[in-house]
């Protein structure tokens, strides 16, 4: 079922309404915790940031358990007829929650880095996979927000075509020693950090799909109807 109906199921029913607006929230608290997160990892020498991080990601699973249990209250009385829209609204707030684990694991970096992470010789690279990452991540909480299916059908051309590949290819570099002008524990850091924007990107990625793809291909590329397989 397109995204389009299962909205229009949404704004039929009180639960349904409430757990989508509970979503967005927790995206628009995933999106501040990870551009917060890659300041404090990326601008900063003490890694220090200037929003309770913690705070934040323990809000961020309160709203996937109530709406996980709105869902299934919903659910439980409407029958298997919506079965559908409640499992792509769970998939979509198990991404989210997992994007703000990953800008938990970005911040750690942070922490434990000496200073700003640089990345010597890569830094380019580098800096051009964190904005390919933030738009990807942008991009979803747009599209998400106000169901634009272009925009979500760029933000996976984007992923996949781009950014999936460069992640890989610099983190195998550093991994057979590339780097050679940056300490072993620099190194590491950025190896890591290239991988959690990565895995950042690929759950925007999978949430967006949400908008374009029925339920079984969520986190795959779209079909055209005609060769859809379900």
């Amino acid at each position: 079922m397109p995204w389009k109906n299962l909205l229009s199921i949404f704004s039929q029913n009180d639960l349904y309404t409430q757990a989508l607006e509970e979503s967005h929230r927790m995206l628009d608290l995933a999106l501040t915790m990870y551009e917060a997160s890659v300041e404090s990892l990326r601008r900063r020498d003490d890694g220090t940031m200037d929003i309770d991080l913690y705070a934040m990601d323990k809000q961020v699973n309160r709203y996937e358990r109530d709406v996980r249990r709105k869902v299934m209250t919903h659910l439980s009385v409407s029958g298997p007829s919506e079965l559908a829209s409640g499992l792509v609204l769970v998939s979509v707030v198990i991404d989210i929650e997992r994007i703000a684990d990953y800008a938990k694991n970005i911040h750690d970096l942070a922490r434990n880095h000496p200073r700003r992470l640089e990345g010597g010789a890569f830094e380019p690279r580098i800096a051009s996979i964190e904005e390919q990452a933030g738009e990807v991540f942008r991009g979803t909480v747009e599209a998400f927000k106000s169901n634009n299916l272009e925009t979500a059908r760029q933000v996976m051309v984007n992923y996949k075509e781009k950014l999936s590949a460069e992640c890989d290819q610099l983190v195998h570099q550093i991994v057979a020693g590339e780097l050679p002008d940056v300490p072993t524990g620099t190194a590491t850091a950025i190896a890591l950090y290239v991988r959690y924007l990565k895995r950042i990107a690929a759950h925007s990625r999978n949430l967006v799909s949400g908008l374009v793809n029925p339920f079984p291909r969520l986190g795959y590329r779209e079909k055209k109807p005609e060769s859809l397989e379900l």
